[in-house]
């Protein structure tokens, strides 16, 4: 269980471009599409690795323990530093509210009242169980309720959904977290034990579509502000969003990383292969702002690149002249290569602020994770990397895919 973070801008409402809240939604050839809306929060978020790497530890040390270290009432929780974050408008009760959660691919229960307080309606049934979730940068506790939930067009009836008496460190404006991950990740999360049906369960189990399937596509942050970069399609793919051919891997089988939407792949740099990460398992997470490597893999990129540890944000920081000399960084995945530019590895220099940097500087998106190699979990493609590629997770098939985009080789950063 983990969770959403970081705030983006994205004020080019490109091909890629959903419109905002406010369009229509999709349903096309069985499948339907929602538009995301892709916001920046500049107000205390500069410590943006420091968040990716909580996350991350949370996530790679998820267990029924590390849950139960936290109780409620106490006031020393860290409270998150957000950088970008993919929301969705989602109606829950009858008659309904509209509640903004964040896209989490990174866990699987679907929650509110971190912001917005739940309303009850005449659909809502307390289930007498509590709800505990821990994300490494923040946390929710509260009650667990059945009610109508509806996502665009879809009517998802009986739902299980978490409605939070507290929490800690979600920023204002988000209203709680829309988890679409594997509904493994649900377990342990509620008093009654076992796991809890997530939306895309409920979804095909009640035949409003066919495959639980999800695809992903943003697209590069270019400004400040709140607009609508991204979408999730639901049941299948949207072959309007990528280029050429769509090929999956299977999900890991590697501990932990098996857990998430999990991924074997190694990453070489430049076109002479320099190894950068050796063939290991980690995850595919939108909750996650930065591309997080293993400390022994950063080193080797750092001195790829040349780049030396910024003393505010954390992350490398390169010269203008050493920025023409960056090389691509290749991601090997299953039998094939992606290519990640050398302008998609730079933080967008128009949203230097919201990191804390300088508006002159060029940071690096690749980052230490802050352990070695060798734990079973040992990079996360955060969204940095998925601006740049189409995502597709196939939850029963137990596959990740990815295609490149008309933004793979963009130049925005």
């Amino acid at each position: 269980m983990p969770f959403l973070p970081c705030l983006l801008a994205l004020c080019a409402a490109g091909a890629l471009a959903l419109g905002a809240a406010a369009t229509p939604l999709l349903v096309r050839d069985g499948l339907v599409t929602l538009p995301l809306a892709g916001r920046l929060n500049v107000t205390g978020s500069q410590n943006v690795l420091a968040r990716d790497r909580a996350r991350a530890k949370a996530l790679r040390t998820r267990s029924a323990d590390a849950q139960a270290e936290y109780r409620p009432g106490g006031g020393d929780f860290p409270l998150s530093d957000f950088v970008t974050a993919y929301t969705a408008d989602v109606l829950i009760g009858t008659p309904p509210t509209s509640y903004t959660l964040l896209v989490d691919t990174g866990s699987a229960n679907t929650w509110v009242g971190a912001g917005k307080p739940y309303v009850k309606t005449r659909s809502s049934v307390d289930t007498g169980e509590t709800v505990f979730i821990l994300y490494g940068s923040g946390a929710l506790f509260g009650e667990e309720f059945m009610d109508t939930v509806k996502i665009g067009p879809l009517t998802i009836y009986n739902q299980s959904i978490g409605v939070a008496e507290e929490t800690f460190g979600f920023p204002e404006g988000i209203d709680g977290i829309l988890g679409i991950g594997p509904v493994d990740l649900t377990a342990g999360t509620v008093s009654g034990g076992g796991t809890v049906s997530t939306v895309l369960d409920n979804a095909v189990a009640q035949g409003l579509f066919r495959d639980e399937i999800v695809g992903i596509s943003f697209e590069p942050s270019t400004c400040e502000g709140t607009s609508t970069d991204g979408e999730l399609t639901f049941g299948g793919i949207d072959p309007r969003r990528f280029i050429g051919r769509l090929d999956f891997v299977p999900i890991t089988s590697t501990s932990p990383a098996s857990l998430y939407v999990g991924i074997d792949q190694s990453i070489t740099y430049g076109f002479k292969g320099r190894t950068i990460l050796s063939s290991a398992s980690g995850i595919v997470d939108t909750g996650t702002t930065l591309i997080l490597i293993p400390s022994d893999a950063f080193a080797e990129y750092q001195q790829a690149t040349g780049g030396t540890v910024d003393s505010v944000t954390g992350l490398l920081k390169i010269t203008k002249e050493q920025y023409a000399c960056l090389e691509s960084l290749f991601f090997h995945i299953g039998e094939n290569t992606y290519e990640f530019t050398p302008n998609a590895q730079i933080w967008p220099r128009a949203l230097n602020s919201g990191i804390g940097g300088d508006a002159d500087s060029i940071y690096l998106v690749v980052a230490d994770a802050g352990d070695a190699s060798g734990s079973g979990f040992e990079f996360v493609n955060g969204f940095t990397f998925l601006q740049r590629f189409y995502h597709v997770f196939d939850v029963a098939g137990k596959r990740a895919g990815f295609a490149s985009t008309k933004f793979t080789h963009a130049v925005t950063n």
